[in-house]
């Protein structure tokens, strides 16, 4: 039996987004759909969409919305209770911005429904697989930010979250096979001092997270490194 398609009108992040833009005073006349993809249980996950909507001052906004909806994005810091070294665990894997390997801070999608702190210690479990609740994570930015807000609807929530551990529990998370086949996920964990990380990361949610985290510790010190 095939699953049924959750039309583009259903879907939550297109609901909040049209909702919002119409909160804001924005007219939508007219929404053209030119590809939608969606999760194998026929959810909508990103679209590709034409808009046309008049601004409260009377003019056209650019036309172009890649529809994301929000996202969580996680610095796991594990830290060795002997020495008191800090590592981050990233998550590698390859992305259609250059098809390079990159490396960035565990992450997942957040739909309007979705409590944003249950979705960041739910994709910590999946993607690395360090199993925390949602109370331990520490939410770093007080507000949803728009990382394109020219082209998308994407907005970011990000967190923190220390664990003390023994350097061989540390290392167990390196190089671990994550993801998920029915998400066509391949994703190793990789284990990282801060200022590797820094150098590995080319995202640019995950170089502002290390420096959110490090501003919200106060460390100062690894900052100068970064």
């Amino acid at each position: 039996m095939s699953k049924q398609q959750e039309s583009l009108e259903e879907a939550h992040k297109f609901h909040y987004w049209k909702t919002q833009m119409e909160a804001n005073g924005m007219k939508i006349n007219a929404i053209n759909d030119f590809y939608i993809r969606r999760r194998h249980n026929g959810e909508v996950l990103f679209a590709m969409l034409e808009v046309d909507a008049d601004t409260p001052e009377g003019d056209k906004i650019p036309p172009a919305l890649f529809l994301k909806g929000h996202a969580a994005s996680m610095l796991v810091c594990l830290i060795d209770k002997d020495t008191r070294e800090k590592f981050v665990v990233l998550v590698k894997q390859r992305r259609i911005a250059d098809g390079s390997q990159t490396y960035e801070h565990p992450a997942g999608m957040v739909d309007a429904s979705d409590d944003p702190g249950d979705v960041a210690a739910r994709e910590i479990g999946e993607e690395i697989g360090l199993t925390v609740m949602a109370d331990e994570l520490t939410k770093l930015n007080p507000r949803v930010w728009f990382p394109s807000t020219g082209t998308s609807d994407e907005g970011m929530h990000f967190f923190y979250i220390e664990k003390e551990m023994a350097r061989d529990e540390i290392m167990a998370f390196h190089l671990k096979n994550m993801g998920s086949e029915a998400e066509h996920e391949r994703i190793v964990s990789v284990v990282a001092t801060l200022p590797e990380s820094h150098k590995l990361i080319t995202n640019v949610n995950g170089l502002l997270l290390n420096f959110l985290y490090l501003k919200h510790v106060g460390d100062y010190e690894t900052m100068k490194l970064l």
